[in-house]
């Protein structure tokens, strides 16, 4: 059982206060008869709950792409520093999103946010090699060695062992780094292991995911077809 205003907000019908509106201007029926509490007890799978005639399907199963400005951490809270969530729009903050894996305060680009845990735990499993690709700008100039070093599977500075993982030189001060997993501070770790250590970073791709439509500190939400592919990876 779970109060009807609950599951009104995680079906999409709109925020708290929304939904609060909603629930007073007689919109909201019950087993075909209207229903202004918004603290009455429902049994989703026995009542139906209708919104302007259309059957309210409870949780929905959301995964939202964000274009990550510098500046905001990674986080669902935190009492000094401005957090991701912050930039989602008014009515995505009540659906109960989590980041999918992190990107430091300064590292911008490509995060994803879903209320699906099994769909989170598999993104960021290192054993569901999911791809993700990063642009870098950094001191020093990649080179072969570099490339093959990467490839290997590198040991950091403090031991810390990494899978094999993609660098392409772009040009001077330049690269594109491929990862499958997400250590702390990776990339940034891994280039430093090279002498090469990172000025700019950014997020270009995750799985067959990139940026493009998206501007720096918006967000959209996936498609059907694209929350199918991820869950193919």
């Amino acid at each position: 059982m779970e109060r009807l205003d609950k599951f009104l907000c995680d079906s999409g019908a709109g925020t708290r206060s929304q939904v609060k509106q909603i629930l007073k201007t007689g919109r909201i029926s019950v087993d075909g008869k209207p229903e202004k509490d918004g603290s009455r007890k429902i049994d989703p799978g026995r009542n139906q709950v209708t919104l302007d005639g259309t059957p309210m399907g409870g949780k929905r199963r959301l995964v939202v792409l964000m274009n990550k400005p510098a500046g905001f951490i990674t986080a669902t809270e935190d009492p000094s520093d401005k957090t991701v969530m912050e930039l989602l729009p008014e009515e995505l903050r009540h659906l109960d999103l989590k980041p999918v894996g992190r990107l430091d305060k300064e590292t911008e680009g490509l995060l994803l946010f879903t209320n699906d845990g099994g769909l989170l735990h598999r993104l960021i499993s290192p054993k569901k090699e999911v791809p993700k690709v990063y642009y870098a700008r950094h001191e020093g100039q990649a080179d072969q060695e570099d490339v093959d070093a990467f490839a290997q599977g590198l040991t950091l500075r403090d031991g810390t062992r990494c899978l094999s993982a993609r660098l392409t030189p772009l040009g001077q001060g330049e690269s594109e780094i491929t990862v499958c997993e997400g250590k702390y501070h990776q990339v940034r770790r891994m280039m430093a292991s090279r002498n090469m250590t990172v000025t700019y970073l950014e997020r270009i791709r995750e799985g067959g995911l990139s940026l493009e439509g998206v501007e720096r500190g918006q967000c959209r939400c996936l498609t059907e077809e694209e929350m199918q592919e991820l869950d193919a990876l």
